[in-house]
């Protein structure tokens, strides 16, 4: 995967890798220079969280997943950052959840477009939405590339998931009705306060839990997938996922005095 040689035993040893994954997607046209920056942001929030999936992090998911079976018409939104990282697992649960997905660029260039249709495509996708050359039709008041929808996908869906989202697309997709499901480590930016079901949560390890569940949530019966998706609050969920970030840092505030005590006998 990288040219760089990581011992196993790197304490740092998950993060780096990601870092190559992103920098390799950069490369190849599917990230944008921006996304760099995109994806060292969220890794500062990831740090804050303590870079594990919590027990909130858990109950988003499963309202997620829940939402999406339930959902008439699901769509799977991916950007570069998102097809970088975890192109498999978005493929995995574009078919267990019946969502297409859609290809969906800020920063739009045709080699782009080409290089996540190649990457999605070797990840196992059979149809891909969003492409130039499908019909298409625009989100009103965003004046973004991100405007541009395909017509049998996000234009018709009733769901859709935006992981590494931007907050203006998210809440233009509310203005028409959409049921936003989102991924998005920073419990306190736009995209996280307007969705629906926000996962707080790096997308490496959200993504897989999803296709977990997913796979073992499918059969169960609707009613029980309407009780977790009525039982889940978001606000409450964003609240309770800032709360976990002060529980951390008190932690490592405590761990260091601890050291500092340690130090002066």
């Amino acid at each position: 995967m990288t040219e760089i040689e990581i011992p196993s035993d790197h304490p740092r040893r998950v993060s780096l890798e990601t870092r190559e994954r992103i920098i390799e997607g950069h490369q190849d046209n599917i990230v944008a220079t921006a996304g760099l920056l995109a994806h060292g942001r969220g890794e500062a929030f990831d740090y804050l969280i303590g870079e594990k999936t919590n027990d909130q992090a858990m109950k988003a998911i499963d309202a997620a997943v829940a939402s999406m079976l339930l959902a008439d018409h699901p769509v799977i939104s991916v950007n570069g950052n998102a097809c970088s990282l975890v192109p498999e697992e978005l493929v995995e649960l574009s078919e267990i959840c019946g969502a297409p997905l859609e290809i969906n660029l800020f920063y739009y260039r045709k080699e782009r477009e080409d290089a996540i249709v190649t990457a999605l495509k070797k990840a196992g996708a059979k149809e891909i939405l969003g492409t130039i050359e499908r019909p298409s039709e625009t989100i009103p008041e965003l004046s973004s590339n991100r405007r541009k929808v395909d017509s049998d996908g996000i234009g018709s869906a009733d769901l859709v998931v935006v992981p590494l989202e931007d907050g203006d697309r998210t809440e233009a997709l509310k203005r028409i009705g959409k049921f936003v499901v989102t991924i998005d480590l920073n419990p306190m930016s736009r995209t996280s306060v307007y969705s629906d079901i926000t996962i707080v949560d790096n997308i490496v390890r959200a993504m897989p839990l999803m296709v977990e569940r997913s796979r073992d949530l499918k059969h169960e019966p609707r009613e029980k997938l309407e009780a977790i998706v009525k039982a889940f609050d978001n606000r409450k969920n964003l609240e309770t996922a800032i709360e976990r970030i002060i529980e951390h840092l008190e932690k490592q505030a405590a761990g260091f005095a601890n050291i500092t005590k340690e130090e002066n006998r």
